[in-house]
């Protein structure tokens, strides 16, 4: 069976390291340290790849083939894309990534380049909650806006979750002055409630990630990585691993995958929520 590969839940491949991942692709194989400080050597052939999907918060790099991007990924029979988008581009929550507008701008290419817009999932992750003096903020509003450009785009898959207050996050949050609110599992499924109203008012399947106490008829549990999806879409219909992925959190969904990303790949986001942000370690990975 061949190999889905997943680039990367770890750091921003396509955003920052696009001339990295363009020539592993070409060199046909990459060796990859993993959290434990081991490593492998990953087959990227195009015989041997079944999807590679693609995790970003700005795909510009890719919809304009930067460092040949664009034409490296289209050996591959099946490119998806998972594209995050929250509302919080450019403030000091996220302060590295593209503004809201120019977000939702890249909608249309991001299609273009995965060739069918259900190959094309957006993650409105995280749900960030904060207290500015007596009120209480999130981008829970824009969601809806999401919504409507998503389905316009033929786009019919959202997924999302709620911050979780991991302890480097929460550090970072106090140390850049901003007050993380956690709200309660009664606040959060009443929310969910209302994007799930707005998914369907637009078409819209809704998906929540590793936080299965959200889920139920209007919200379905997430596997951003799945392998029955990807293996209905194959163009040549060939099967994808179904099993799930045991490197993966308890309550994640995602089927087995290799990611060829690293943690000691900066990435220079600087999402105040990121369990994985704060490394200021230079790559060591490298094409083979």
């Amino acid at each position: 069976m061949k190999t889905v590969i997943s680039a990367s839940r770890r750091t921003d491949l396509v955003a920052f390291f696009p001339d990295w991942l363009a020539a592993a692709v070409a060199n046909g194989s990459v060796e990859v340290r993993g959290p434990r400080g081991r490593t492998r050597v990953v087959d990227l052939r195009p015989e041997s790849v079944h999807t590679i999907v693609l995790w970003s918060k700005d795909f510009s790099n890719l919809i304009g083939n930067r460092h040949g991007l664009r034409k490296a990924l289209e050996r591959y029979g099946q490119r998806t894309a998972l594209f995050t988008i929250t509302g919080l581009g450019g403030t000091r929550i996220e302060p590295g990534v593209p503004s809201p507008a120019a977000a939702l701008a890249q909608l249309p290419g991001i299609v273009a380049v995965a060739g069918d817009p259900r190959r094309v999932s957006i993650r409105f992750d995280p749900i960030f909650t904060w207290r500015e003096g007596s009120l209480v903020r999130s981008n829970l509003a824009f969601f809806e806006t999401v919504a409507e450009k998503a389905a316009d785009q033929g786009i019919r898959d959202i997924r999302f979750s709620f911050a979780q207050g991991y302890r480097r996050a929460v550090r970072r949050t106090r140390a850049k002055g901003i007050d993380f609110v956690d709200p309660e599992p009664e606040q959060k499924i009443e929310s969910a409630s209302r994007l799930a109203e707005i998914a369907r008012e637009h078409g819209l399947r809704l998906f929540t990630c590793c936080q299965p106490f959200l889920a139920g008829p209007a919200i379905l549990r997430s596997a951003c990585i799945d392998g029955r999806l990807l293996t209905a879409l194959h163009p040549r219909g060939e099967r994808a691993s179904m099993t799930k992925d045991q490197s993966q959190r308890p309550d994640c969904g995602c089927t087995r995958s290799v990611d060829i990303g690293s943690y000691e790949q900066t990435c220079p986001h600087g999402c105040v929520y990121c369990y994985a942000g704060g490394r200021d370690t230079a790559s060591s990975i490298s094409g083979t």
